[in-house]
């Protein structure tokens, strides 16, 4: 009897496995398909924006006369697009991405949901140092990205090292991350106003705006945001790693802090040179890795990538309704952003338990 009860069990327990594999392999499956489905849908969502974008304004022309006047033969209404909205348009992507992929990486880095380099003063500390260069050495105009790269690694180093106190704590990061960026948006803001506010480019940054970029704006992002999104790639797996307590991490041979400094310098350049050339952008580094996580799951080898897509969606979104919602007139993609941003960001605060108390 003894012996047959035994049996029943094992042949129960083994079943209760078989099922909780199956079921494993179901949820597995589910999440690959919705992967793979979100990933798609972004595709085509951006794609549509793209050509809703290049249309959207006095001059508008169909599918074929765009491809027909940028390849074939010179239309004058398709060249005045391409001087005029494709550059901006360009921007808007490159920078939605690079922003994006720089707050998945700094919530990896910082674990810490409410990361965000407009939040903690990384895109602040990038604008001031773009602001002294166009400001004061606009024959440096080409190296300003770097410049700008420099003042978020100053940022970042300064909310790093306030924040330290026997540890880090997510609530003293963001505390002193808004101090850090009141006092380089100050700064910032400052050499604006002593300057009477007519130095467009100097505006431009201060104030989040694209409406005039040029093809040389886009030459000049395009290679860092290249640069930066590839190796943001190369990391993903050590972005992984690094959501382990970091015992674990340092159990499996890996040099956690080296890591956390190499994917914060990435981040930084990220965030840096979008705002060297796109100006402060709030929020949109928060909001598109949240929802990345929602529809791709937190797994960094397709989080980032969809970041990037979603981060370039999310910004030529914000871009192209600021030039439509009170047209002829012109709404900064950078206050549309602080409008959604700010009530999200609320509600994500609220909504943890780990800062609520």
């Amino acid at each position: 009897m003894e012996g047959t009860e035994l049996q029943n069990t094992s042949e129960t327990s083994k079943t209760e496995v078989q099922n909780l594999s199956a079921q494993d392999k179901a949820r597995k499956h589910h999440k690959t398909a919705k992967a793979a489905i979100s990933f798609i849908v972004m595709i085509l969502l951006l794609v549509a924006l793209f050509f809703a974008a290049v249309n959207i304004g006095s001059l508008k022309v169909s599918f074929p006369e765009l491809l027909k006047g940028l390849f074939v033969e010179y239309n004058e209404d398709v060249a005045t697009i391409y001087d005029l909205r494709f550059p901006r348009i360009v921007i808007s992507m490159l920078a939605g991405a690079a922003i994006a992929v720089s707050g998945v990486l700094f919530q990896a880095v910082l674990k810490n949901p409410l990361a965000d380099p407009g939040i903690i003063g990384i895109s602040s500390g990038a604008s001031f140092a773009a602001v002294l260069i166009t400001a004061f050495a606009p024959t440096l105009f080409f190296f300003t990205p770097l410049f700008a790269f420099l003042g978020g690694v100053i940022a970042f180093v300064l909310v790093y090292s306030l924040s330290w106190k026997g540890g880090l704590s997510p609530l003293r990061i963001i505390l002193v991350g808004v101090a850090v960026d009141a006092m380089f948006t100050g700064l910032s803001s400052a050499l604006n106003s002593m300057n009477g506010g007519n130095m467009s480019g100097v505006a431009a940054i201060v104030n989040g705006n694209i409406t005039m970029k040029t093809w040389d704006d886009v030459k000049t992002l395009v290679p860092y945001v290249v640069i930066g999104l590839v190796l943001a790639l190369v990391m993903t797996k050590m972005c992984n790693l690094l959501a382990l307590e970091d015992k674990t991490a340092r159990s499996l041979g890996i040099n956690v802090n080296a890591m956390r400094i190499v994917i914060s310098l990435i981040a930084v350049l990220l965030a840096s040179i979008s705002t060297a050339v796109a100006g402060v952008i709030s929020f949109l580094g928060l909001i598109v890795p949240h929802i990345g996580r929602i529809l791709v799951g937190s797994d960094h080898k397709a989080l980032v990538p969809f970041s990037a897509l979603f981060g370039a969606f999310t910004f030529l979104l914000a871009d192209t309704i600021g030039r439509t919602i009170a047209a002829p007139y012109e709404v900064s993609a950078s206050i549309i952003m602080s409008v959604v941003g700010g009530p999200f960001f609320i509600i994500l605060l609220r909504r943890s338990k780990k800062y609520a108390k």
